[in-house]
C-alpha cells in the first residue's frame, strides 16, 4: 500500500502517522505532502526517514489512499487532483462532509455504505464522531427524537497556535493569541465561525453530520459548542430524548457491546470518563448514565474521546483499513 499523508507535519497528521505504525498499518510506501514550506524537511516513520514533497509530486506518486488533515481550502482544490489520478481519498476537513455525493463515515456504524467507486471519502468532525459512535446502537434499540448536547472541546482542536496560547498564559507570558480571549482559567462559548441564525458552524456540524451518518433526517438536534482550557480530548454532556422506553441497565449493556466505546460508570468508585484519561487512546468512554427524570423517554449520558485520535486521525485510519479488509482498493 502506498499511503499518501496531506498535512503531515500539523498537529493531525503527526497523529495519522503514529497511528499507522501502531496499528501496524501495511504501508509498502510512505507518501508524507506538506505546505511548500516544508517541502524537503525529513519525518521519521517506523525507524525510516522520508522527505516532505510537495502536493503535485504526491498527485504523480499515485497512491493507493491519501489520508488527508490540510484544511478545506486545500482538500476542495486537491483531493479531486488525487481522485482523478486513481487515489482514494479520506479528508479530514468540512470540505466534503455535507456534499450529498460524498460518503459521511465512522466504520463501526456506516462503513457498509462504501464502494469502489467513492474516491473522496469524508471524515465527520470530531465532536460528532464520539457522540454518534455511543448514540447508534441505542437509536436502533429506542429510536430518537431529540439530543441536545453541550460540548467542552480541548483546544487541540483548534491547533497548536491554541496550545502555545494556554502555555504562555499558565506561564504569564504575552504572546500570539489563537482566541479573541484568555483560554486559561476561562471557559468560551465560540468554536469555529457564527452562522446567521446564531449558532457556530461547530454547533450546527453535530446537527447536519449526525442526521446524515444516522440516516435520520428526523432527529432533532441542538447543541452549545465551548472552549475549554483542556488538552486531552473533548466532552460532552448528551441529553437524548427516544421514541421507546428504556432500561438503564440494558443500555449499559449495549454500549458495553459496542465496539469502539468504553463503560466508565460506577459512582461507587468515583469512575466515570474524563480527558485527563482519554487522552492518546482510541476509544470513546461513556459514563454518567442515568435517566432524565424531567420527562419521559430521556437519557442524559457523559460522552469522552481524544479529538485528535478517535476523532480525527484513528477514524481516518479505520476507514482506510476497512478500504483494503473489503478490497475496495
Amino acid at each position: 500500500m502506498r499511503i499518501a499523508v496531506v498535512g503531515a507535519t500539523g498537529m493531525v497528521g503527526e497523529i495519522m502517522l503514529k497511528v499507522l505504525a501502531e496499528r501496524n498499518f501495511p504501508v509498502t510506501e510512505l507518501i508524507p505532502v506538506a505546505s511548500e514550506k516544508s517541502i524537503g524537511k525529513e519525518i521519521e516513520f517506523k525507524g525510516t526517514k522520508y522527505k516532505v514533497v510537495g502536493m503535485q509530486t504526491a498527485v504523480d506518486m499515485k497512491a493507493d489512499i491519501a489520508v488527508f488533515s490540510a484544511g478545506g481550502d486545500t482538500s476542495l482544490e486537491w483531493a479531486p487532483k488525487f481522485a482523478a489520478a486513481g487515489t482514494t481519498v479520506i479528508d479530514n476537513s468540512s470540505a466534503w462532509r455535507m456534499d450529498p455525493t460524498k460518503k459521511l463515515v465512522v466504520p463501526e456504524i456506516n462503513a457498509s455504505v462504501l464502494t469502489k467507486e467513492d474516491k473522496i471519502i469524508a471524515n465527520p468532525n470530531c465532536s460528532t464522531i464520539q457522540m454518534v459512535l455511543a448514540l447508534a446502537p441505542l437509536h436502533k434499540k429506542y429510536n430518537i427524537k431529540r439530543i441536545i448536547v453541550s460540548t467542552y472541546q480541548s483546544i487541540t482542536g483548534t491547533g497548536v497556535k491554541a496550545v502555545k496560547q494556554l502555555e504562555n498564559e499558565y506561564a504569564g507570558i504575552q504572546g500570539d493569541m489563537a482566541y479573541k480571549y484568555p483560554i486559561h482559567r476561562n471557559a468560551i462559548p465560540h468554536c469555529d465561525s457564527f452562522e446567521e441564525n446564531g449558532y457556530t458552524k461547530e454547533e450546527m456540524k453535530l446537527v447536519r453530520e449526525t442526521q446524515k451518518i444516522l440516516g435520520d433526517n428526523t432527529i432533532r438536534v441542538t447543541a452549545t459548542a465551548v472552549r475549554v482550557p483542556v488538552v486531552g480530548g473533548h466532552s460532552e454532556a448528551v441529553n437524548v430524548e427516544f421514541t421507546n422506553d428504556f432500561d438503564v441497565n440494558e443500555v449499559r449493556e449495549i454500549l458495553h457491546n459496542t465496539d469502539g466505546v468504553v463503560v466508565q460508570d460506577n459512582l461507587d468508585t468515583f469512575t466515570y470518563p474524563m480527558p485527563l484519561y482519554a487522552e492518546g487512546k482510541n476509544d470513546v468512554f461513556v459514563g454518567r448514565i442515568r435517566r432524565d427524570e424531567s420527562q419521559p423517554n430521556t437519557l442524559n449520558m457523559w460522552i469522552v474521546a481524544d479529538n485528535l485520535r478517535k476523532g480525527a486521525a484513528t477514524n481516518t485510519i479505520q476507514i482506510a483499513e476497512y478500504l483494503i479488509a473489503a478490497g475496495l482498493v
